[in-house]
């Protein structure tokens, strides 16, 4: 019997997962379907009851359901519960487990892609949605000694930084150019929302502008669509480093990748098939 994934958002015209994670189950010989599942807010608890069939292996879940999926799950994987997003479902014999595999693949990018170690860097997170979250608690973990985060509403910025573990040097700031200004220089800049991502009403548009911008600095942007994000256009014009999207997104993909088949991802082939994509081919 051919079994069933797919990934939980809404919209979902984004996404490179279907096309990456189908290449890597054809590649690994699963006889199994990944599919795009467009999903709106009130059909989230119907649409993770439907991952309880047997057919189903389980599901990535994307903006803007990270936190709506977790009171409809069975149990939590440890990082996902300290976190409060869950960005992969895996079906254990018709009950539910929430991982997030965000957290490992951002900082497997930051490491092996970009070469960073954030280990006593001053960073600036942009963003406090779900993707935010683990980036934060995987710097926090990693020993950075500063840790600024910046959104628009300001308050889940702060419910953010009170998340954090214990010892966790962090404070919230309003994302305006004002503030930012003043409250550098930055070692590591992140972005974590979607301003600059195709398809999106903030196609375009860069969080910061490159006066902002350390020429020191790392800039790490998350959007993986383009490839060469605004930001990441900006942050060049500042001399900064640059790292885009798409290593975190194949990282975290071969880790859910894992969680549901018991098999090592096929990296290569996932990277090989999402770049295609990109460039339309």
């Amino acid at each position: 019997m051919t079994k069933l994934l797919g990934i939980i958002g809404y919209p979902l015209g984004h996404s490179l997962s279907p096309v990456f994670q189908q290449a890597a189950l054809d590649h690994a010989g699963i006889d199994a379907r990944y599919e795009a599942w467009p999903t709106p807010p009130d059909q989230v608890p119907q649409r993770v009851r439907s991952l309880r069939e047997p057919d189903v292996l389980g599901a990535n879940v994307t903006v803007p359901h990270k936190e709506a999926v977790l009171s409809h799950l069975d149990r939590l994987a440890d990082m996902a519960r300290r976190i409060g997003a869950v960005n992969t479902i895996v079906n254990r014999n018709g009950a539910l487990e929430g991982h997030n595999t965000d957290v490992a693949g951002f900082m497997r990018a930051l490491r092996e892609d970009a070469g960073f170690d954030p280990r006593g860097k001053r960073v600036l997170l942009l963003g406090a949605g779900g993707a935010a979250k683990a980036a934060a608690f995987g710097l926090a973990d990693a020993g950075v000694a500063w840790l600024a985060i910046a959104n628009r509403t300001v308050e889940r910025a702060r419910e953010l930084v009170a998340s954090l573990p214990e010892g966790a040097s962090s404070r919230a700031l309003p994302l305006d150019h004002g503030a930012l200004a003043t409250d550098g220089p930055w070692d590591l800049i992140v972005n974590t929302t979607t301003l600059g991502m195709a398809g999106s009403a903030a196609a375009g548009e860069t969080p910061l502008e490159a006066s902002l911008i350390p020429g020191g600095a790392l800039v790490y942007d998350i959007v993986y669509n383009p490839e060469a994000t605004p930001l990441l256009a900006a942050a060049r014009k500042a001399g900064a480093r640059t790292l885009g999207g798409l290593p975190m997104l194949i990282y975290q993909g071969a880790e859910a990748f894992r969680l549901w088949t018991g098999v090592e991802a096929p990296v290569g082939v996932m990277f090989e098939a999402a770049r295609k994509a990109l460039r339309g081919q």
